[in-house]
C-alpha cells in the first residue's frame, strides 16, 4: 500500500470520531461512581464495545447512503471509493450493527429492557439522519438527531446499564440524562456541524440542505463561540447546582481547542483547504471536555469514598 492509499484509510477510518461513542459510556460510568461508590464494570466494558460497533455501523452505512446520492464521487477517503464494493462495506456494516445489538441484549437480559430499546431508539435516529426514505440530514435535521442520540437516549441507557442498585429498572432516567449529556452531546453535535464547513458548495449542489448551506460560512462561523459558550455555561451550571462535583470544572481543559477552532473559523471561514480539518479540533475539543467530566468525577470519588 503506498502513501496516498495510507492517508486515504487514515482518512476514512476517522479513529479519533469514535470519541463520541465511548465518551457517553465512560462519563456516565464516572458520575455512577462518583454517586454511587460503584458500577458494574463488565456492562462499562460491554457497552463500550457496543458503542463502537454500532457506530461503526453508522458510518460505513452514512458512505453508503451518501454514495447513493452521488455527493461523495470525489471524496476519495469515502470506505465505498476504497473498497469498491457496496456489498462488502454493507455486510460489514450490518454485522457490526447486529453483533453490537446482541451484547446490549445482553446487558438488557441481566438489568433493564429499557437499555435495549433507547438504544434502538438511538440507531434509529442515526439511521433517519442518512438512510432513505428519511435522508434528514439532507433536510438540515442531522444536528438535532446527533444531540438526541448521543445525548439524553445514550446517556439514559448508560446510566441504566452501569447502575450498580439498579433502581431504574423500571423507570427511565431522564433527568439525569439529561442533566449528564446535554452539554456533552453539544460538543459532539459541533463535531458534525464543522464536518461541513470544507463541502458547502458540494452540499448545495447534491441538494444537502444542511445547517451550513442554509447559513452560509460567514454565518456558521460566528455560532461556533455561542455554542462553546452555552456548553461551558451548562457544565458550569451543574456544577453550581451540586449535580455535578467541583472539580468537573476540569472540563476547561478544553478550552485551548475551543479557542483554536473558533479562531480559525473567524479568519478562515471561506477558505475550505484552509478547513478541510476543523472537525478534527471539535473533536479534541469535544473529547477533552469529556476527559476533563471524567477526571473530576473520579478524582472527588478517590478523595470523598
Amino acid at each position: 500500500m503506498n502513501e496516498r492509499n495510507k492517508s486515504l484509510w487514515k482518512q476514512a477510518i476517522k479513529w479519533p470520531l469514535y470519541s463520541v461513542a465511548i465518551l457517553p459510556v465512560f462519563i456516565s460510568g464516572a458520575y455512577t461512581l462518583n454517586s454511587f461508590k460503584n458500577v458494574k464494570i463488565y456492562n462499562l466494558i460491554a457497552f463500550t464495545i457496543a458503542a463502537i460497533l454500532i457506530l461503526i455501523w453508522e458510518n460505513l452505512t452514512n458512505d453508503l447512503f451518501d454514495s447513493e446520492t452521488g455527493i461523495d464521487e470525489f471524496k476519495f477517503h469515502s470506505i465505498v471509493n476504497l473498497v469498491r464494493s457496496k456489498t462488502i462495506v454493507s455486510i460489514t456494516a450490518y454485522t457490526s450493527l447486529l453483533i453490537g445489538l446482541l451484547v446490549i441484549a445482553i446487558i438488557s437480559i441481566s438489568t433493564s429492557i429499557n437499555v435495549m430499546l433507547l438504544v434502538g431508539a438511538c440507531c434509529f435516529l442515526g439511521y433517519l439522519y442518512q438512510g432513505p426514505p428519511f435522508r434528514l440530514g439532507y433536510q438540515g435535521l442531522g444536528e438535532p438527531l446527533c444531540w438526541l442520540a448521543f445525548g439524553p437516549f445514550a446517556y439514559a441507557a448508560a446510566l441504566i446499564a452501569l447502575n450498580p442498585s439498579d433502581i431504574y429498572m423500571i423507570s427511565i432516567p431522564w433527568k439525569e440524562s439529561l442533566l449528564l449529556g446535554s452539554g456533552s452531546s453539544l460538543a459532539t453535535t459541533l463535531v458534525l456541524f464543522c464536518s461541513h464547513f470544507h463541502q458547502i458548495k458540494e452540499d448545495k449542489e447534491h441538494g444537502k440542505n444542511s445547517p451550513l448551506v442554509r447559513l452560509g460560512a460567514k454565518k456558521g462561523a460566528k455560532i461556533i463561540p455561542w455554542i462553546v459558550f452555552i456548553i461551558y455555561i451548562f457544565q458550569l451550571f451543574l456544577i453550581i447546582n451540586g449535580f455535578i462535583p467541583i472539580l468537573c470544572i476540569l472540563f476547561l481543559i478544553s478550552f485551548a481547542q475551543s479557542l483554536k477552532l473558533i479562531t480559525l473559523l473567524k479568519y478562515s471561514y471561506n477558505k475550505p483547504e484552509v478547513i478541510k480539518n476543523c472537525k478534527f479540533i471539535a473533536i479534541k475539543f469535544q473529547t477533552l471536555n469529556g476527559i476533563g467530566l471524567i477526571a473530576g468525577f473520579i478524582i472527588d470519588y478517590l478523595i470523598y469514598k
